[in-house]
């Protein structure tokens, strides 16, 4: 292993408890990265030279371990719940004494400069410090990546502490096990125990931008994908897990800005990331060719297996975990905006995988509606494939992103529609999911179509068409759009049974009215009026 060669000073690692020795590693370049992990046999080349390898019992996020610390800044600001778990101060101490001990005795430990939010004006630099050479090729690849000029005075805002080999004493530090994701808004630090899934780093960012920027730079955070056309048009697509945001907001003829969480503020849209985190499973070249390209030298792929007897990855082998993910650069995209910047949009995209066929494929909303629809975050999934198990699971995430905001759902959902108002945007809702029948009866719609919806919003064509209501939703139905037929514009039209869509009908709208009252003393009675009615 090459000497390490420090770009800072790693005196200042003192005051966190750190000892300075020759085993950090900072700023190291990929191919050391990867080098080092092959070295320790924590992972394996791929035929393509992306570097696999295993995260261990945590194969994905544990949003029950995920918390808050619960101080003077976050006490009254803080949407205290489920998902934003509070953490009593003293325990902090404690987690954070484990943990620098726990790395002090590290045979290495690798250090990393980043920063998030490509827009300079808000720009949030980054500290990471942990101890397996992978994981700090992960922070490599999803962050972004200063120069070595900005490396000269790079001045952290915050830190990243990642013990992932340790198993915390969980009583004595006020915890449910023996894991843990801690973020300490006095400290400006985020703790990272006893879990090697690199998505905790990256979320746990997320979720910190997510409370400043609204709060201090009065900028939205949303977690959308984002593209710009060429006249310059900027385009947001929001939708959660199998809906389509990633696929949808790559096209060839628009650049993509990024597939993950932006930031909207007075001056247009930016990205937080300075790469992708896709999910892998079932991955094929004719389908996905911009992800399947990108796993090369430098992508870390995660909990995949290779097919027998070769280095080739099996994308569609479940055995460890459906969750399968690849993280790479923005650069390995070749359609890309650089920087990751465009203007206020022109389109906004609310993608929903609706498995009761109920929805239209497209329907284009009011600023209420909008709003309405934001803050419920729809979307349905299918419970599983096994015998008898056919009934779709209606799925509510706020903003469609609950998990990571840690601010009440109103507060973004009021900034969203301040920026529609001054920005006059377009709302639309796709259905991505099924049509002519539920799941099991009915037929998913085409990815085709929804494509051709995409890009004759985006081009226009559905400014001066015919528009009708959906009697349920309220909705404005366009009744013409290039490259869709008209046979599947009206959901109630695709259903043989017209009085099981009826009763389908009723029981989603009913499900959105249930959802909503959680929000009834926070929003206004036009937001409220934007949602369906029961008949």
């Amino acid at each position: 292993m090459s000497a390490p060669v420090f770009l800072f000073s790693p005196q200042k690692l003192l005051r966190y408890g750190l000892k300075v020795s020759d085993n950090m590693h900072y700023q190291s370049p990929a191919e050391e990265l990867v080098n080092a992990t092959l070295q320790s046999g924590e992972g394996m080349l791929s035929n393509t030279g992306a570097l696999v390898i295993k995260t261990g019992k945590f194969t994905g996020r544990s949003p029950k371990d995920r918390f808050i610390v619960k101080d003077r800044i976050t006490k009254n600001t803080v949407n205290w719940n489920d998902i934003n778990q509070p953490l009593e101060e003293h325990y902090f101490d404690i987690l954070f004494s484990h943990i620098t001990t726990y790395l002090n005795k590290q045979p290495e430990l690798w250090i990393r400069d980043c920063y998030a939010c490509a827009d300079e004006d808000y720009r949030l630099n980054i500290r990471i410090v942990n101890e397996k050479p992978w994981i700090n090729l992960f922070a490599y690849n999803m962050f972004l990546r200063p120069t070595e000029e900005e490396l000269e005075d790079f001045n952290p805002h915050w830190h990243i502490f990642s013990a992932t080999g340790l198993q915390l004493p969980y009583k004595a530090c006020g915890i449910r096990q023996e894991n843990a994701v801690v973020i300490s808004f006095k400290h400006k630090m985020i703790l990272i125990a006893g879990t090697a899934y690199t998505g905790e780093i990256k979320k746990a960012i997320f979720s910190v931008l997510n409370y400043l920027l609204p709060t201090e730079k009065k900028v939205l955070g949303m977690h959308c994908a984002a593209n710009i056309g060429t006249k310059a048009d900027t385009a947001l697509f929001f939708g959660l897990s199998g809906t389509g945001k990633t696929t949808l907001s790559t096209s060839p003829e628009r650049k993509l800005i990024g597939d993950d969480e932006h930031g909207w503020s007075d001056e247009g849209i930016f990205n937080f990331e300075g790469g992708c985190y896709a999910k892998c499973i079932g991955l094929e070249e004719n389908k996905e060719p911009d992800i399947y390209k990108a796993i090369r030298y430098g992508a870390l792929v995660e909990n995949t297996n290779f097919i027998n007897g070769t280095d080739q990855i099996d994308f569609f082998d479940k055995s460890i975990t459906e969750n399968t993910r690849v993280s790479y650069p923005l650069h390995f995209i070749s359609n890309i905006a650089e920087p990751s910047k465009g203007a206020a949009p022109d389109n906004v995209f609310f993608l929903t995988c609706d498995a009761h066929g109920v929805l239209p494929p497209v329907s284009k909303l009011t600023p209420e509606q909008a709003m309405y629809h934001f803050i419920s975050g729809y979307t349905a999934k299918i419970a599983g494939t096994e015998a008898g198990i056919t009934e779709p699971k209606v799925v509510f995430s706020a903003c469609f992103g609950a998990p990571f905001l840690p601010l009440h759902p109103a507060v973004y959902t009021k900034m969203l529609g301040e920026k529609l108002q001054i920005h006059a945007a377009n709302v639309w809702l796709i259905n991505t999911g099924w049509s002519g029948g539920a799941y099991g009866a009915g037929k998913r719609i085409p990815l085709r179509y929804t494509r051709a919806i995409i890009d004759a919003a985006l081009q226009g064509q559905l400014d001066d068409v015919v528009y009708s209501t959906d009697k349920f939703f309220g909705l404005a139905v366009p009744q013409s759009c290039p490259g869709l037929p008209y046979s599947i514009i009206n959901p109630e039209n695709t259903w043989n049974d017209k009085n099981a869509y009826m009763q389908t009908a009723k029981k989603l709208a009913g499900q959105f009215i249930k959802n909503f009252e959680q929000y009834s003393n926070k929003v206004s009675a036009a937001i409220m009026n934007g949602g369906p009615v029961l008949l």
